[in-house]
């Protein structure tokens, strides 16, 4: 009587990678960047410049020395925005038909679409 292994949940999010957000709570509130990998199990993103943390990494071989290494870290998705570079402002998404009838991801705000 084995456990039987879950399959992992993904969750519908509004972004994907290189997209490009806005983070609208937190700590870099305000910042705008380009979304450099999602993860659709957690929910999170990460964004290039974003939730930047410093790590400091001991010599692995002999006569190697310790450094320090900065690097992104995955915030929530539900803390970014789409944003719209040539109106610089922040949007929600709708989603809509286009005439050929693919459905593509749209600014609320601009009307832009952001799918190609």
């Amino acid at each position: 009587m084995g456990k039987t292994k879950e399959k992992p949940k993904f969750h519908k999010m509004h972004v994907k990678t290189g997209d490009t957000v806005q983070v609208i709570t937190g700590k870099d509130k305000g910042k705008v960047g380009e979304i450099m990998k999602a993860f659709p199990q957690d929910s999170e993103v990460i964004v290039k410049g974003v939730n930047i943390k410093t790590k400091h990494v001991k010599p692995q071989a002999e006569g190697e020395s310790g450094r320090i290494v900065t690097q992104e870290y995955p915030i929530h998705s539900s803390n970014v925005m789409l944003y719209s570079t040539k109106q610089n402002v922040a949007s929600r998404v709708c989603y809509t038909v286009t005439a050929e009838g693919k459905k593509v991801r749209m600014l609320k705000k601009t009307g832009e679409i952001v799918d190609k």
